[in-house]
């Protein structure tokens, strides 16, 4: 059975998820920012069947997420490297990480800490801010259409903000 595809759908979250939101293919982007860079290596970290590894690497290759080059050992060797758009990923890995650490390990059960090389100390946690740099959570943004939303975007958006006004509305004539 073929997973569907969200390559066509106009949400940047359904479309990237197309690209990287299959759980080896994350797997295989943690091992390749922790260094790996050799079939044979993700395939022994991972535990991996070797079809679905040659799979999902062609797949991150042909998104032009990971590269193939020779290894530099002059041999017929290929690694697998991150491209920027690869490299690009890190903040997402972190954060859904940071995530785990939280709601699955819990609290001073994490698996791995990462450091910064210069320093030595932990990485702050992954947050979202506004333009002036204060935290925001999920209650101070709102969605609104952006330059590629298409028309059923719009209209979905357009709704949901007219429901969050008539919403406040409502707060304020109570409060």
């Amino acid at each position: 059975m073929r997973r569907k595809t969200f390559a066509r759908m106009n949400c940047s979250i359904a479309r990237a998820l197309d690209l990287v939101g299959e759980w080896w293919t994350m797997l295989i982007m943690r091992e390749a920012f922790l260094g790996t860079r050799r079939f044979h290596d993700f395939q022994q970290n991972l535990g991996i069947a070797r079809n679905i590894l040659s799979a999902r690497l062609k797949k991150l290759v042909a998104r032009g997420i990971l590269e193939r080059i020779a290894a530099p050992d002059g041999g017929r060797r290929l690694e697998y490297r991150l491209t920027d758009k690869g490299r690009d990923f890190f903040p997402v890995l972190m954060a859904l990480m940071q995530w785990g650490d939280r709601w699955v390990a819990g609290s001073d059960r994490e698996p791995v800490r990462v450091v910064d090389r210069e320093s030595g100390r932990e990485i702050a946690e992954i947050s979202v801010v506004s333009g002036d740099g204060r935290p925001l959570g999920p209650s101070d943004v709102m969605m609104v259409p952006g330059p590629g939303a298409g028309a059923a975007t719009r209209a979905r958006l357009s709704t949901r903000g007219k429901q969050e006004e008539s919403a406040a509305g409502v707060e304020q004539k109570e409060g």
